[in-house]
């Protein structure tokens, strides 16, 4: 079943994203100066240069391409580190479900890109686990760290 979202933004480069059924699913939002490719690219640097691991890089509009549609330049990053999930999972073993971590950047209507990803200070309240667990603190930083280095303009 498709969803409908709808953004609010809180200040120019971060939002949050409401589920059109009234359920919040917090997103952290920021915007890029640099086309979607490149900055997955530049994600994937920072990621790799953090130690961790990327696992997958999902392109969906060239998935659309092979089977003839049409999806605007839309990529997700994949990747995570035991050091940082194990303590996670440890703590509450469904939060397996949002790890590895994820990264969307896309191209919206007007050609700007945009940085997605679940705020993970949602992850304890989603998942039972302790809200003011340290591997929240070092994952929000992590994430956050991560993504301004892709959409930085050096």
């Amino acid at each position: 079943m498709a969803r409908n979202l709808t953004a609010t933004f809180m200040a120019a480069t971060v939002g949050l994203v409401l589920a059109a059924d009234g359920a919040a699913a917090q997103m952290i939002e920021k915007i890029s100066p640099h086309p979607v490719s490149v900055t997955i690219d530049r994600l994937q640097t920072a990621v790799e240069g953090a130690g961790a691991t990327v696992f997958a890089r999902v392109d969906h509009a060239k998935g659309a391409a092979d089977v003839d549609l049409e999806l605007r330049p839309t990529e997700v990053l994949i990747f995570g580190n035991p050091k940082l999930g194990t303590p996670a999972m440890q703590d509450a073993q469904t939060i397996g479900l949002d790890l590895p971590l994820r990264v969307l950047a896309y191209a919206d209507e007007q050609g700007a890109v945009r940085v997605l990803y679940h705020d993970p200070e949602n992850l304890a309240e989603m998942h039972g686990a302790s809200e003011d667990a340290a591997y929240l603190q070092k994952i929000t930083t992590a994430l956050d760290n991560l993504t301004n280095k892709a959409i930085a303009e050096d």
